[in-house]
């Protein structure tokens, strides 16, 4: 019985830190949002978009994300922006580099 604890624990061990890993790494690999450029970036492709319910929807993902970054909750910005390029149907690494200017 004691035999059978000594082969079993290593592998659970083993088995459940894989389970952990693979569930931990999407979250820490998410990008943080660059609350400076991002919307710049959705809000252009918003005005180039054809599907008006589209348009609106992502422009309402846009402004909730810009509300996010000034709560400094740049995670849940990420999470809306990239709700805001899958109603574009854009990809956010595609997008163009937008120029901020400091007015």
């Amino acid at each position: 019985m004691f035999t059978r604890f000594l082969i079993a624990a290593p592998i659970a061990l083993v088995v459940s830190a894989g389970f952990l890993g693979a569930a931990a790494g999407p979250a820490a690999a998410a990008p943080v949002a660059n609350c400076a450029t991002t919307p710049v970036q959705l809000r252009a492709a918003a005005a180039s978009a054809t599907d008006a319910n589209a348009q609106r929807k992502a422009l309402m993902f846009v402004t909730t994300g810009e509300k996010l970054c000034v709560d400094n909750a740049k995670f849940e910005a990420a999470q809306k922006f990239a709700a805001a390029a899958k109603a574009l149907n854009v990809d956010l690494a595609s997008l163009p580099a937008a120029s901020v200017s400091a007015q």
